[in-house]
């Protein structure tokens, strides 16, 4: 069982940051070059091209983390399992707390009309999506630390 949980946190933790590097490198560069009026459909387009897939594949990974917290055979494995699984919902409070309410805030606005702290906004939520991209990835050296831990 813990093989397969294992396998679980791993593939889950490394879709996410898989997806949050392609933001990182690709998306977010994209989208602070184009003018605000585009931005805010191009972002629109994006962000929910990534709901709900993201939100269930980085719970998937915590519920896995810390299942093994409980079914782990060994002290290592389980704190390693509880560690990982802490960071990834750090990735989820991350989420819900600043990036998401920013995402809300831009999709509520009038693209001929942005407001004079439009590009303050923007950083604020690269900044955060930068945190929680830096999160999953020492998740993923936790869990690949974990995964060789269970198979020793």
């Amino acid at each position: 069982m813990s093989e397969i949980l294992m396998l679980v946190a791993l593939m889950g933790n490394a879709i996410a940051v898989g997806v949050f590097s392609a933001t990182v490198l690709g998306g977010v560069p994209l989208l602070l070059a184009l003018p605000g009026e585009q931005y805010v459909h191009a972002h629109g387009f994006l962000a929910t091209r990534y709901d709900p897939f993201m939100p269930i594949t980085i719970l998937l990974t915590v519920l896995a983390d810390l299942a093994l917290v409980a079914a782990g055979p060994g002290t290592a494995l389980r704190l390693l399992g509880g560690a990982a699984g802490l960071v990834m919902a750090s990735v989820i409070t991350v989420s819900i707390t600043k990036n998401v309410p920013i995402n809300h805030w831009v999709a509520a606005q009038d693209p001929a009309s942005l407001p004079a702290d439009w590009p303050e906004r923007r950083s604020r939520w690269q900044r955060w999506n930068a945190v929680r991209s830096a999160l999953a990835l020492s998740a993923l050296a936790v869990n690949l630390t974990a995964a060789v831990v269970l198979i020793m």
